[in-house]
């Protein structure tokens, strides 16, 4: 599959960005992305189970352990409005975290769900954009973000704004779907992502398009050693990743020192 290669001038002269295999303008991408996820975010779960195949709640579990939660220590979890990370991170032995997220309907099933686990201290819901956090510099002890970097507009500005709310010392963290390295594995999930999932979708979520343009946003997402170089340029040092599941999904991670 062809990725977008980078903005290009729109009507106006205005930036375009990839949504899925379109190329939009900047400044409506973030409202088409809204959209796709004020419809799926009662199903957040299982559009995750059919995406990964339910193993994304193993790539979860290995994500905060890599993370080592400890007392004390403050998270900004970034678009994880259902609470997946921040309740892995509070059970883990964490201090407090802040969710945010620029979906307020994914931040309302992420509330519901903590009450459903008994978390009702140390977490703090805020609906804020990547691109433009609604916290001070130097303010939290890590940072980390789950399958919601590549539904970001300019990554280099989320990852900036990432490295300024970091204190020194601070851990960068992000889980991504990413480029698959198994050779002849890379067709079969091909087919499972666009000519299944998008239909699976329709069938049990009542949403094709929605799912057509997650399959797609994963190959629009730059590949493991690109994406590492983006964080690099962000500042970061000792950047590095870990496939899951024969690339289907990396753990990328830098320090800011």
């Amino acid at each position: 599959m062809s990725k977008h290669t980078g903005p290009a001038g729109g009507e106006n002269g205005e930036k375009t960005t990839h949504f899925g295999f379109r190329d939009v303008p900047e400044s409506q991408k973030a409202s088409m992305v809204r959209e796709v996820f004020d419809t799926v975010a009662s199903k957040y779960d299982l559009m995750n189970d059919l995406m990964s195949g339910g193993v994304h709640r193993l790539w979860k579990d290995t994500f905060i352990n890599e993370l080592k939660p400890r007392p004390g220590m403050k998270l900004l979890d970034v678009a994880g409005g259902t609470g997946d990370i921040a309740f892995r991170f509070l059970k883990n032995g964490g201090g407090s975290v802040t969710v945010c997220d620029i979906n307020y309907e994914m931040l309302h099933v992420g509330r519901d769900r903590a009450v459903d686990h008994g978390l009702l201290k140390n977490i703090n819901w805020t609906v804020g954009d990547a691109q433009k956090l609604p916290l001070p510099d130097h303010s939290v002890d890590a940072y980390t973000i789950a399958f919601g970097i590549r539904n970001v507009t300019r990554i280099n500005e989320a990852l900036s704004e990432a490295y300024r709310v970091l204190r020194p010392g601070g851990k960068f963290q992000c889980l991504e779907f990413s480029k698959v390295v198994v050779p002849g594995f890379d067709k079969l999930y091909d087919t499972y992502s666009f000519k299944l999932l998008p239909e699976i979708g329709r069938f049990i979520a009542g949403n094709r398009e929605a799912y057509q343009y997650l399959a797609e946003s994963i190959r629009q997402f730059p590949d493991q050693e690109a994406f590492a170089s983006m964080i690099r340029d962000a500042g970061f040092e000792r950047v590095k990743y870990r496939n899951l599941s024969g690339g289907i999904a990396a753990i990328h991670s830098g320090w800011r020192v």
